[in-house]
């Protein structure tokens, strides 16, 4: 009489799986981020000019009272700083949206995401790898602004990291929920402009939200209401050691609230080219 091993069927996955794959998927974002120079130089082209050229002229018209979190007098270079590690994760998180519409029309995405793995993991480590990416341009900002004498105390570039990730992974948030409604690869451009300069310029990455006020409550009370405006302030008060509690709970629930809602509208196959028997597209 022969005995029968019965094996239990196996459920889920391991916690070592799970990180196999996001370090799979991290690497693949950044090694694309890394080989393709253009971007990498664009990333910081942008806020050095707005930081070396527009804040020049800029310094001149709006003189900066003590406010927190500076216990002096500052340059207006110091102060729009926080604002522009802002702006690059704004439009990297835009970008990673972008390649994600362009990964969704080859199929790509669609590819990813037949993974046992669950859908919500999978885009989470998408975000996580956009996140990463953006860090790594932060921090060569604040390397290039730190030969301007623009540097926060040595300890600040150590306490605003967790603030950069939670911000990151928000605007991150919004481009993923952004881009789970575009169809197509060209209307995205569009898109990404109508949300990226409005969220800028109406928040407190250029000038501070007391002057807003003093020239148009309603701009104010929309600054307010901004969730980039709580992004900057965040990374500000992170800066000098110090925790901006309301920003951060906004920017918290903002995070959670765009993640979950690009992970219910994402349809990996809206936008897919398909081809026909003669490789044409249909």
């Amino acid at each position: 009489m022969t005995s029968v091993t019965i094996r239990p069927v196996r459920t889920g996955f391991s916690l070592g799986e799970y990180l196999i794959c996001l370090n799979g998927i991290v690497w693949r974002e950044a090694l694309r981020f890394l080989h393709q120079r253009e971007r990498f130089i664009s990333a910081l082209v942008r806020p050095l000019v707005w930081l070396f050229i527009f804040a020049a002229g800029f310094r001149q018209v709006l003189g900066l009272s003590i406010i927190p979190p500076y216990e002096t007098y500052i340059l207006y270079e110091v102060y729009i700083a926080p604002g522009l590690m802002a702006m690059i994760q704004l439009f990297n998180g835009m970008q990673s949206s972008l390649s994600m519409v362009y990964d969704r029309e080859m199929g790509n995405m669609r590819t990813l995401l037949v993974s046992p793995l669950p859908r919500w993991f999978l885009l989470s480590c998408k975000l996580l790898a956009g996140t990463a990416v953006s860090l790594m341009q932060v921090y060569a900002f604040l390397l290039v602004a730190w030969f301007w004498d623009i540097a926060p105390p040595p300890s600040g570039y150590l306490t605003v990291l967790p603030a950069l990730v939670l911000s990151g992974l928000m605007l991150g948030a919004l481009g993923m929920l952004i881009s789970s409604g575009i169809k197509q690869l060209e209307n995205f451009a569009g898109v990404m402009n109508f949300v990226i300069f409005p969220m800028f310029f109406a928040s407190s990455a250029l000038y501070p939200l007391w002057r807003i006020l003093e020239s148009s409550p309603m701009l104010y009370y929309v600054c307010q209401f901004n969730p980039f405006t709580h992004a900057v302030e965040l990374i500000r008060f992170a800066l000098y050691g110090q925790v901006n509690w309301i920003a951060l709970a906004v920017v918290g629930g903002c995070t959670i609230a765009f993640m979950v809602g690009a992970i219910l509208a994402y349809d990996p196959s809206r936008g897919l080219i398909r081809r026909g028997p003669a490789g044409g597209e249909t």
